[in-house]
């Protein structure tokens, strides 16, 4: 490789780098200031999510130390905001509730960032010299695909788990206006089907709302079907990456690697 080229992909590591840097100070400052204001305020709850950013916050650090893993300064950059934005403004903010389709945006980059680390981890194995098989771009794909998934429908166990065993409402319910159902048929396996619902009672209380309370059922599948658009989108992309030999630019912002050992 010639020696401006060289240079020039130096210059731009260290450009990323303190891009990482100062994202990663700057969200740290401010989980600390939350931190201390639910302190003083007597908000425990809120000073618990600070604790948890915190830590969460020195994961991908924790990961290129220990593992030896190179994250790219665009992956780390985005799963740091992703962690402040899930746990700081969505929770600590309420941006769940307040802001219009957060929760959706999320569950699609964590589809997207998934996929990613799934194919990377394929793509390491892939290259090991030890691996006595090669995989092709199609089947990365999948794997990757298949990844982030997993990843999906183990945290929708997490939020059943907590909204059944804790009390919580992390499964958000929804308001519909017809319902199609067996149990309310004549014992028949013939379903029935309720149109135009305006009211909705519990037991004998009329509930504000125009509709019918769906118990969690739409922002489950809301929420598996946003992280399968993301786990596709970066799929297609990890598929062209390896078809033309790791030429792919956007890839190259959000796949891991192993870190090279420098020489002695």
């Amino acid at each position: 490789m010639p020696k401006e080229s060289r240079l020039k992909e130096y210059k731009t590591a260290i450009k990323e780098k303190k891009a990482t840097f100062v994202v990663f100070v700057a969200l740290r400052l401010m989980v600390i200031i939350a931190g201390i204001h639910s302190y003083i305020s007597g908000v425990y709850e809120n000073l618990f999510f600070c604790v948890l950013t915190f830590v969460l916050l020195t994961a991908p650090s924790f990961v290129k130390k220990n593992f030896g893993i190179e994250l790219p300064s665009a992956l780390e950059i985005v799963i740091l905001l992703f962690i402040f934005a899930a746990e700081i403004l969505g929770e600590m903010g309420n941006y769940y509730t307040k802001v219009p389709y957060w929760d959706t945006i999320l569950h699609t980059v964590n589809g997207f960032l998934c996929a990613a680390i799934g194919f990377a981890l394929s793509d390491i194995l892939n290259r090991n010299e030890n691996i006595k098989f090669k995989m092709s771009p199609v089947f990365l794909a999948i794997v990757a695909f298949c990844f982030s998934m997993t990843i999906g429908v183990l945290w929708e166990f997490f939020e059943f788990f907590c909204d059944v065993f804790l009390s919580t409402d992390m499964q958000k319910d929804h308001v519909v206006k017809s319902i199609t159902s067996t149990l309310l048929g004549d014992g028949t396996k013939d379903p029935m089907t309720v149109q135009q619902i305006t009211t909705t009672a519990v037991n004998g209380a009329k509930l504000k709302i125009d509709g019918y309370l769906d118990i969690g059922l739409y922002d489950t599948m809301k929420d598996l079907f946003v992280n399968f658009i993301g786990a596709v989108v970066f799929s297609v992309i990890g598929f062209f990456y390896v078809k033309t030999r790791g030429k792919g630019k956007i890839a190259k912002l959000f796949i891991p690697s192993i870190r090279k050992e420098k020489k002695k």
